[in-house]
């Protein structure tokens, strides 16, 4: 039985989302490259950071080509690649540990 695959919505809804993921990614990595080494033991979380953001970087990839398989006539590549204020915010928890 074939899996029913993500409506064009769906595909819009997770693009939106990772798009912000991705943004405050790139943040946290530029946070951490700017105060910690960028090599040795000290550097891991940045290699990290950078690792998922270079696989997010891919996910996208691969689902924009899915939306442009599963949906030729209305799929555009502002789907997962969204102008910036069509974006998620990502926040962080404020003090009280509420995001």
């Amino acid at each position: 039985m074939t899996k029913p695959r993500l409506t064009l919505e769906e595909h819009a809804d997770l693009g939106r989302t990772l798009a912000g993921i991705h943004d405050e990614l790139t943040r946290r990595t530029a946070q951490l490259a700017n105060a910690y080494p960028q090599s040795g033991p000290e550097a891991e979380p940045f290699r990290n950071l950078r690792a998922a953001e270079t696989a997010l970087k891919g996910v996208r990839s691969i689902l924009d080509s899915a939306l442009f398989k599963e949906h030729p006539d209305t799929a555009e590549t502002t789907v997962y690649y969204p102008h910036p204020e069509d974006r998620s915010v990502v926040r962080p928890p404020d003090s009280t540990g509420r995001a």
